[in-house]
């Protein structure tokens, strides 16, 4: 990911959640934040309620790849945490991609001109 760090402070999640943007859509909740900066950080968070290590393991690198090919979309300057449900275990990849799209369009974060057909 180009222009994205990674979120792994527990008070900027926490931050996050009491006073970022939020969307929740069945298999994900999504939070965003401007943060001022010239790029964005991205916390993904998978509870142990999704299932044992492999299955979070596999949501995760799933949520990260979603996010990385459409990374040159989402606009620059964001805080954001992606909250994995129970549901999105079961989901497909193409599940979990178009509901992280839909989710990022609400907050705005999303670049509405280069939208794909």
């Amino acid at each position: 990911m180009r222009h994205t760090v990674s979120l792994k402070e527990n008070h900027l999640f926490r931050r996050l959640y009491s006073k970022g943007k939020s969307t929740v859509t069945p298999a994900l909740a999504v939070y965003a934040r401007p943060n001022n900066r010239p790029g964005n950080r991205l916390g993904l968070t998978v509870g142990s309620k999704v299932g044992k290590a492999v299955r979070r393991n596999k949501v995760r690198r799933r949520l990260r790849e979603a996010y990385r090919i459409h990374e040159k979309r989402i606009s620059t300057g964001w805080d954001l945490v992606v909250v994995a449900r129970v549901r999105s275990a079961y989901a497909s990849y193409a599940e979990l991609e178009r509901e992280l799209l839909r989710s990022l369009d609400k907050l705005g974060v999303y670049r509405k001109g280069d939208r794909r057909p």
